[in-house]
């Protein structure tokens, strides 16, 4: 007897099982998406279950989420580089004064005795575009 078989009416190929043909069944293939489309994913999952379902059946579930995953991706970096140059975070800054550019300062000598004050240790000027930005993403790519 054969060990498989394959059906050319469904597609599929059957393995042999003790007395048994039992269809070789495969998972999926998961997307391969950044941590934009895994937030997609789990918002249709849990708030879009018709939409979820519907592109689960038609076999365009992973291609939609690695679209949403890319035009995520695509206007983060878009945005932080629009409000880095708005706001005067140059690589020049960096270079010169990472203090400032990380602290949310505009950029300024300062004397070696001066410490960075309180509320510049405790605003990171990047992190503070990258979280707004992200912000956006969230609710006019992620969660519309």
């Amino acid at each position: 007897m054969e060990q498989f078989i394959h059906d050319e009416t469904n597609g599929l190929d059957y393995e042999l099982v003790g007395d048994y043909y039992l269809p070789c069944l495969k998972a999926p293939e998961s997307p391969k998406v950044g941590r934009f489309g895994l937030m997609y994913l789990d918002y249709l999952q849990n708030h879009k279950k018709v939409e979820y379902s519907g592109l689960m059946l038609s076999g365009k579930l992973k291609e939609h989420i690695e679209d949403i995953d890319r035009q995520a991706e695509e206007t983060f970096s878009q945005l932080v580089e629009q409000m880095k140059q708005a706001e005067g975070m140059t690589e020049e800054l960096k270079r010169r004064d990472q203090m400032a550019w990380g602290a949310g300062l505009r950029w300024r000598p300062l004397p070696k005795a001066e410490a960075p004050t309180e509320a510049a240790a405790e605003t990171g000027a990047m992190n503070n575009i990258r979280d707004r930005v992200n912000e956006i993403v969230l609710n006019e790519v992620i969660f519309v």
